[in-house]
């Protein structure tokens, strides 16, 4: 077994903090931290995309429109599908599970 250190990273003015869990061609783990108001930008994955909120609450923006998540809530996008995260008010950790992982 390995665990997996989901601990809150140093912040960045300059974009979202990330931090790589784990990578291997069944699963890529990614850690997020985004400040108030920072955002990663419209893109699209090749894999599915699981987020799990951690801390903080975000809009999360896909195909769907959009939803509101805070700590505790998850969403999936679907391989190709356009996603987006904005953090709100107060910085916004979550993680994301890409799979199959990229090639």
């Amino acid at each position: 077994m390995k665990t997996l250190e989901t601990e809150a990273m140093v912040p960045r003015e300059d974009r979202p903090a990330t931090r790589l869990l784990q990578d291997e061609p069944n699963a890529r783990v990614v850690a997020f931290q985004l400040l108030p108001g920072q955002r990663v930008a419209e893109h699209r994955s090749t894999s599915s995309v699981l987020v799990v909120v951690l801390e903080g609450e975000g809009t999360f923006r896909g195909a769907d429109g959009e939803r509101r998540l805070a700590a505790g809530e998850a969403a999936v996008f679907a391989p190709g599908e356009m996603h987006a995260i904005d953090a709100l008010d107060v910085p916004l950790r979550f993680l994301a599970v890409i799979a199959p992982g990229p090639a």
